[in-house]
């Protein structure tokens, strides 16, 4: 007999009321619309339809369905080995930016409001969600020619993103904003998902961690691939010199040489633990309103960390 407690649940709650990922996929609908996702279907221990996680072709067509579905995407690719993005996570991060910049209860839409995505990778996945569900403009820098040709490319191919999706190539590795927002240039808002280890090899036993789970849960009882065969992204997207906690560290302290570019700023923290740090490095850097905004996904709990250095006054000048 199937046991209920296991059944996968039919609606994922802990996302955002407007992410369009709260149901169970819809295979069926997937695959009409995207044939090449067909391929990758199997049926699971649950009677269901589903694909192997294991396999990164099978999971960058089920990312390219799910754009091309929710979002009008006809035309999305990655080069190989780069960040497979998981779709209803950077949905969320990017529904609790809306609510974030609402104003008198209304959600601004429009080229108008611009957004800074900080790392962007090749899959320019947030600019492209956040243009499609609210028409933002955005800039996305990184630090890979590869990533940022990748990004060009996407917006070339999908002639809806031009004028709204620009790539910039940063060229220091330790600058963040320097170097990329130019003189007079404002955003009403910075995203970013930072590398969360501190080293290859931390990254690297990560990634078997999580092959581990899904093994667990996979239909057949395969060996638990070599985190070569990693398709979690490049180097640079996986981890940096003191992890999570040293980027945004950075991030905070550079955010202070340009408080009047940005409304705000902000930042997905994984790791718990290294919000104290980030209030304590916040309140030195003077910044005048700090907010975390919870998320979760599936037993995963993250959060947001958001903070501004002008007052409410400036913020309503600025919004007006």
């Amino acid at each position: 007999m199937l046991d209920k407690k296991r059944t996968p649940p039919a609606e994922k709650t802990a996302l955002h009321l407007r992410n369009k990922h709260r149901e169970r996929y819809n295979f069926s609908d997937l695959t009409t619309i995207s044939t090449e996702l067909a391929a990758f279907v199997i049926i699971n221990e649950f009677k269901q339809e589903t694909i192997d996680f294991f396999n990164p072709e099978a999971v960058k067509a089920l990312n390219k369905a799910l754009l091309k579905k929710h979002y009008g995407v006809n035309n999305w690719d990655l080069p190989a080995n780069y960040l497979i993005p998981p779709i209803p996570g950077r949905a969320d991060y990017i529904h609790n930016i809306a609510d974030l910049l609402m104003r008198n209860g209304e959600i601004p839409t429009g080229k108008k409001i611009k957004c800074l995505d900080i790392g962007v990778g090749a899959n320019a996945v947030y600019p492209i969600i956040g243009n499609a569900e609210y028409q933002w403009s955005f800039v996305g820098t990184d630090i890979d020619p590869v990533a940022i040709a990748s990004v060009n490319s996407l917006v070339e191919t999908n002639p809806q993103f031009k004028g709204s999706i620009e790539a910039r190539l940063q060229t220091n590795a330790t600058d963040i904003f320097q170097g990329i927002i130019q003189p007079k240039e404002r955003f009403d808002v910075t995203i970013c998902n930072p590398p969360f280890h501190a080293s290859q090899a931390e990254a690297e036993a990560s990634t078997q961690r999580k092959l581990k789970n899904l093994t667990k849960s996979a239909i057949t009882k395969t060996k638990t691939p070599k985190a070569k065969l990693n398709f979690g992204g490049q180097p640079n997207e996986l981890w940096c010199e003191g992890g999570e906690e040293q980027f945004i560290w950075r991030m905070i302290v550079q955010s202070k040489l340009f408080a009047t570019s940005c409304c705000w700023f902000s930042t997905l923290v994984s790791k718990e633990s290294n919000l104290n740090k980030a209030y304590k490095l916040l309140k030195k850097a003077e910044a005048i309103t700090v907010k975390t905004l919870p998320m979760a996904q599936g037993n995963k709990q993250s959060r947001i960390l958001v903070w501004s250095f002008l007052t409410p006054e400036e913020q309503e000048k600025w919004n007006n």
